[in-house]
Formats: C-alpha cells, structure tokens, sequence
C-alpha cells in the first residue's frame, strides 16, 4: 500500500506573464515529486471537476451561476485576483474536486495529499485574494452530508487568516475552524473562527511552533474529529513575498511533520492542501510545498 497523492494537469492554466498568482506552481511541484521518493513511492489519484450539488451546500446559487457562467462584474474580478475564462472555472471546479479526492482518499487511507487546494478565502457569495471556490468548506460539507464523519477540525496555516471558511461555519458546530496567521496581513477585515491566533510580523521557527504545539493537542482532545482537514500554505516562509512570518525551510518540515504526525498517532485521518505561496522563484517555491508531502511520505513509510 503506498501513500495516496491527488493531482489534475489541470490545475495549472495559462495567465498573462506579469501575473502576480504563480499558477504554474501546480505544475512544477508535481514534477518536483516525480523526481523524489516521495512521488514515486505514491499512488497518484486523478480527481474530476465537483458536480455543482456539492458547491451548492456551500455557495450560493446566484454567485454559482454567476461564476460557472461568465457574469462576474469587474469588480467582482479584481477581487476574485483573476480575470474570468471558461479555463479557469474548470480549473476551479478540478482543484475543489481535488479536495474532494483527498478527503474520501484520506478516511480511506488515513493520509492524502492534494497538490493543490486551500482557497480559504472563498465566502458563501463572492470571490476574494485567487479562492474562487472555498474547497475546504465544500470538502467539509461534503464529508458532513454523506455522514464519513461527525466532527471535522480544520488546520488552517496560511499566512493569511481564513476568513471565508470561519464565516461559512460561524455557526456550524460539526466544524472547528483554526486560523492561526499572520496578524498585520490579508485579509485587513478579519473573520471570527472558533480559535483565531494572529502571529506578530517576523515570527520565525521556534516561536511560531511553540505555539502551534501550545494549541492543536488541546484542541485534538477537546474536539475528538474523525478528519482533520490541513492547510499547510507555505507564505509564512520568510522569503514569501506576501507573508510576514520567518519560517525557513527547515521550519516548513518540522511544522508540516509536527501536524501529521500529531493527528495521525492519535488516529485521526489528515487530508492535506498545498495552501497559499507566492514566490517567483517556482523551484524553490515547488520545493516549500513539497516538504508536506515529503513529511506525510515519511510518516507512512515508518508506519508501514
């Protein structure tokens, strides 16, 4: 049995050259993974694009409709931080499809990983920071309606709080939403999740680890989830050019290992996203995000 990754070619599309969003991150960190154990000692799984029942438990028809068909106003686009194609609603629809893949994969297998995902920012009727489709939530919502499970903590580690899934849940008592980011960044109006810890600019390794350890046992013995959903964005890494945080890469594989393995051994399946990341320098970013799947690599090898 072999550790079980998700990816889709179509995770990566084309955009304009000066575009801020490094799309083909996708891209490159799967040919990143390919070159390591950690890819070919994996079975990959290709996801389909999520059928727009599941959205609906989530979205709002109108914005669906108004998404999936074209009729996004300017405004709505310059939020979104894309200009809207028939392209990228189908690449939407694969990476929550994805998410989707990795959470069924993950209380199947009891670890999965997605090579996309995260899109935290997504609320119930409108786009915001590149989350066009909020894929934690509809994954957790679709775990929820086919009774998998009866309580889900998300793990949300990006940078940037996730404003959009903890107003998705404000009132969801089946999903703990925990955000811990940076305090100064995006989103400037944050949201309330069930436990929010904002970071002080220029958090580095030990700092920001101590106090993820000071928060997430307690909350595994308090919350008793059957998934937890992880997002294990890498714009906390110093050299990000939008986090504010200082982890090295060094702190990226304690961080990622110390979340895995934490849940894991207390038996809890972990269905993991790639979150936010925006370095220019692809390889080196590719290689930030592939320190989840090398963590969750290793932590199958030694259980196998």
């Amino acid at each position: 049995m072999t550790l079980p990754l998700i990816h889709h070619p179509g995770y990566t599309i084309d955009l304009p050259a000066n575009h801020p969003f490094p799309m083909a991150k996708f891209r490159v960190l799967k040919e990143q993974l390919d070159k390591e154990t950690a890819g070919q000692a994996s079975h990959w799984l290709t996801p389909v694009a999520v059928a727009e029942i599941d959205l609906r438990r989530v979205h709002a028809r109108d914005y669906l409709q108004t998404f999936l068909n074209g009729k996004l106003d300017d405004a709505a686009q310059r939020r979104s931080g894309f200009r809207w194609s028939q392209a990228l609603v189908e690449r939407t629809r694969l990476e929550v499809g994805g998410t989707l893949l990795t959470i069924e994969a993950a209380l199947e297998y009891g670890l999965a990983c997605n090579t996309a995902g995260g899109t935290h920012h997504a609320h119930t009727a409108a786009a915001s920071g590149y989350c066009l489709l909020n894929d934690l939530a509809v994954g957790a919502a679709y775990a929820l309606a086919k009774r998998w499970v009866r309580r889900i903590l998300i793990v949300d580690l990006d940078v940037h709080q996730g404003d959009g899934t903890a107003l998705i849940f404000r009132d969801n008592d089946r999903v703990f939403t925990f955000s811990m980011h940076g305090a100064e960044n995006f989103p400037a109006r944050k949201q309330q999740s069930d436990l929010d810890v904002p970071l002080p600019r220029g958090t580095g390794d030990d700092a920001y680890l101590a106090i993820l350890a000071a928060h997430l046992s307690r909350l595994l013995d308090r919350i008793t989830p059957d998934l937890v959903i992880f997002d294990a964005g890498v714009d906390v890494h110093a050299d990000d050019r939008l986090g504010h945080l200082s982890l090295s890469d060094e702190g990226l594989a304690r961080r990622d290992t110390y979340v895995i393995r934490l849940c894991r051994d207390a038996g809890i399946p972990v269905a993991a996203v790639i979150g936010g990341g925006y370095d220019r320098d692809l390889a080196a970013l590719a290689d930030r995000h592939a320190q989840l799947h090398r963590a969750a690599y290793q932590y199958w090898l030694e259980k196998q």
